[in-house]
């Protein structure tokens, strides 16, 4: 499947202007971030007819030549590089050429740093990203459209979650060539192409009203949206990480999104341009309808039916309220309403939070065993929450989306 020609009329998505972005507004305006110009805006319009040209034409050839022949030679690229596949098909080498030869501007020392600085995220980064990205993400409908024709309702909050987030915890435990979040993140650039492919072709998919299914415009929000946000949301919670710290997890971004097949004017140049970007293609994608409180009520319930050790019908009480609590305070009830829940909570839990986590921020300014250390405990939380979603069960990165990946 090719992509679109961005020469076709702008889709019917695409707002006449800036439309009002639950809470990142005044964190923009005081970085002295305004609205974007007619030029950014006409980009945005224009990028979602774009999807993935060079992914998009590997599928195209990897179907068209048969799966079962081409997927174990795309895996064994992807695992152990393109000189590993014994005379690699021109297409296979063409592709991987490009994506196995790092950028002029990758820095791998800023990447290990971006790395760590994820891991410290523990618990509430994660919180951030469930609660305020993933939730706060449905009132872009553009997104549920897809997600939607993909069996999103049948699989479950709590399943396509955790699948995200295994993808993230991959991704902070190595992006080095052939690494976990390495090779996760080409998984993902995979699944978003057949599913590009499949939800494209199905009759009921409108492009002249939405688009190219995971076009460039909306994989530029959900790769700051799910990389970067939590930096943001985690200001206001305490979690407050040095300059150095931000602009290495922005590095590891970027080099995510390039692996991922965002095109270099999406991908950001730093915390102050991710913000930017964020922002800016928010105010072009949040038009809430009738698929956003499909998804988001079923997520803000999930919480009742986790895998707790004991007491699950309190625990499951309370952790929707503590999630909700964090939901309410960073999008604030007019979102809250749109997505279908009770407008406000008391932030209760983002409250409790601070002191500790501006403790914790403190003491990773202190050394980098500090650091280390803060680390470590991160991962244990993270591990902790990954089996309070799922149990003992699977969280593959695109398990989702298994029957598209069986078929083509």
């Amino acid at each position: 499947m090719a992509s679109s020609d961005t020469s076709a009329e702008i889709p019917t998505r695409h707002p006449s202007g800036p439309v009002a972005v639950p809470g990142l507004k005044p964190f923009a305006m005081l970085m002295g971030i305004g609205a974007p110009d007619a030029r950014r805006w006409a980009a945005m319009g224009e990028s979602l007819l774009i999807g993935d040209q060079p992914m998009d034409d590997l599928v195209d050839w990897m179907i068209g030549t048969g799966m079962a022949d081409t997927r174990p030679l795309f895996e064994q690229a992807v695992a152990r590089g393109i000189d590993s596949v014994t005379d690699a098909p021109q297409p296979l080498r063409e592709f991987f050429t490009a994506v196995e030869t790092p950028p002029a501007w990758l820095d791998e020392e800023m990447l290990r740093r971006g790395e760590q600085v994820l891991r410290r995220g523990g618990y509430d980064g994660l919180y951030l990203a469930r609660d305020v990205s993933f939730l706060g993400g449905y009132l872009a409908s553009g997104f549920n459209k897809t997600l939607l024709r993909t069996g999103a309702l049948e699989k479950g909050p709590a399943q396509r979650f955790a699948e995200t987030m295994q993808w993230a915890l991959d991704v902070q435990n190595g992006m080095g060539k052939f690494e976990p979040g390495y090779r996760s993140t080409l998984h993902v650039r995979f699944v978003h192409s057949l599913v590009r492919r499949h939800v494209g072709a199905m009759p009921d998919w409108d492009e002249r009203a939405w688009g190219v299914p995971i076009n460039q415009t909306d994989m530029a929000a959900t790769l700051v949206g799910a990389l970067i946000a939590p930096f943001v949301g985690g200001l206001v919670m305490g979690i407050v990480p040095s300059r150095e710290d931000r602009e290495a997890a922005v590095h590891l971004a970027r080099y995510v999104g390039r692996l991922m097949g965002v095109a270099d004017e999406w991908l950001p140049t730093g915390f102050r341009d991710s913000v930017r970007i964020l922002y800016h293609t928010m105010t072009a994608i949040t038009n809430p309808d009738e698929t956003t409180r499909q998804l988001a009520l079923p997520m803000a319930n999930d919480p009742l039916t986790w895998n707790y050790p004991n007491l699950p019908w309190l625990r499951g009480r309370i952790a929707r309220a503590q999630h909700l609590s964090i939901s309410s305070m960073y999008l604030g009830p007019r979102a809250m309403r749109k997505l279908g829940l009770w407008p406000y909570m008391p932030p209760w839990y983002p409250v409790l939070r601070v002191p500790v986590n501006l403790a914790r921020s403190a003491a990773t300014r202190i050394s980098p065993a500090a650091r280390q250390r803060a680390a470590e405990r991160g991962l244990r939380e993270q591990a902790a929450f990954k089996k309070l979603l799922v149990g003992s069960g699977p969280a593959e990165v695109g398990m989702s989306a298994h029957h598209l990946q069986a078929t083509g």
